[in-house]
């Protein structure tokens, strides 16, 4: 039997969690949210996905011709899990909904850790959700740094580790922050990415810095990380390459920028375009002595999707071995 999920907001994450979820043969989407008959809301009824809407807003999905399966709480009822992709400051609101209802919920990295009080990353604690009924998968910044610095930390022992991240301003579809001609440094130090790392990884000593450019593409960030002993380039080579849900390009080979990372993303066929994985620049990697530093590549819009979809599975205990589940996830995502 497949678990009922009901997407909560089918913005940037929400259309993409949908698709993912609808490829697993473990769960099922019963239900997306609009609060407004848009664009997206059409497409959601071409893919099939049943629209709940505010009760206040029945009236203009219906000027719209635009179909309802109900209200935003019939939605909820008829869910095993939410899957809450809406915008700040209605976390609290909703949490106390799937709460009354008895029902389970992921919030995504938007939110505070003390929302939920567990943070997921498919590859450093699944397992610390497992039957849960709230937690939290953390933000696109954060999974791209876990990602990488969990088995860099597991294989050699991080002593301190140093952060840029050299972020998008706007996402591809969103014209009211752009167009931007600056680099807007972030002055709140250190940022919240490194507490962020330790709501996961809370040993590790992670200082982090940001700055937005002009750019809509993909985050990028540069890695100091000073490790316990002295290994070689090779030896951390290896290790990356064995991180799920990360690809190693080079930089001799053309994929010289995240526009190359964007374009092989879309020549792999993915949904939208979406590169999946976080991807680190292999003749970016040196180690000088026991201080190693690389490259890596974030796409906002896509690497959280399959932590959300790692994290049904591991709230409803469908899996309860995370490298299943991520074989799992990724095999049916073509990851």
């Amino acid at each position: 039997m497949k678990v009922k999920v009901g997407i909560n907001g089918y913005g940037t994450i929400g259309k993409r969690v949908a698709t993912a979820v609808n490829q697993q043969d473990d769960m099922e989407i019963i239900g997306i949210t609009k609060t407004r008959p848009t664009y997206e809301a059409r497409d959601a009824v071409r893919q099939g996905y049943p629209v709940y809407v505010p009760a206040e807003s029945m009236d203009a999905f219906k000027d719209a011709g635009i179909p309802v399966a109900g209200t935003i709480d019939d939605m909820i009822k008829a869910a095993d899990i939410i899957v809450d992709c809406t915008p700040g400051k209605l976390a609290e609101e909703y949490k106390a909904k799937y709460a009354a209802a008895g029902k389970k919920a992921i919030w995504q990295g938007g939110e505070d850790h003390s929302l939920t009080g567990i943070s997921f990353n498919a590859t450093a604690n699944y397992s610390e959700s497992w039957g849960a009924q709230f937690s939290r998968v953390v933000s696109c910044n954060t999974t791209g740094l876990l990602r990488t610095l969990f088995n860099i930390d597991k294989n050699f022992k991080i002593k301190n580790a140093y952060v840029t991240l050299i972020r998008r301003s706007a996402d591809p579809n969103d014209s009211k922050n752009g167009p931007i001609n600056a680099i807007e440094p972030s002055v709140k130090l250190p940022t919240h990415h490194g507490p962020d790392v330790q709501s996961i990884m809370p040993w590790l000593s992670i200082n982090t810095m940001a700055v937005k450019v002009p750019t809509t593409l993909m985050h990028v960030h540069t890695i100091v990380a000073e490790l316990g002993s002295e290994v070689t380039t090779e030896q951390v080579k290896e290790v990356i390459k064995a991180c799920p849900r990360v690809r190693l390009v080079k930089s001799k080979e053309g994929i010289k920028s995240t526009a190359q990372i964007m374009d092989l993303a879309r020549e792999l066929g993915r949904t939208r375009g979406d590169m999946f994985e976080i991807v680190v620049w292999e003749d970016g990697i040196k180690m000088v002595g026991n201080v190693l530093y690389y490259y890596q590549a974030v796409n906002q819009e896509s690497d959280v999707i399959p932590e959300n979809v790692d994290c049904i599975r591991s709230m409803c205990k469908l899996e309860k071995d995370a490298a299943a589940s991520i074989a799992k996830t990724n095999k049916a995502m073509g990851i």
